[in-house]
């Protein structure tokens, strides 16, 4: 939960109806072959019914394993 790290109207607005502002690091092989965009699509097919109660906001970082961070 990034709701304390974020201020100004529309973070107070969010927090106010309930909703909070979340990150999101998921790391899958069903990534592979998707573009940035095809990946936030997908998480937020599984989790859309979360917004915008209770998520506000979901900063989403999505790898495949070869490509995650290490």
């Amino acid at each position: 939960d990034d709701t304390g790290e974020h201020a100004g109207a529309r973070a107070t607005v969010g927090a106010a109806r309930g909703g909070g502002h979340f990150s999101l690091l998921i790391v899958s092989e069903q990534f592979a072959g998707l573009t940035r965009l095809a990946r936030h699509r997908a998480v937020l097919a599984r989790v859309g019914d979360l917004i915008p109660h209770p998520v506000h906001a979901l900063a989403i970082r999505a790898y495949t394993p070869d490509e995650f961070p290490s």
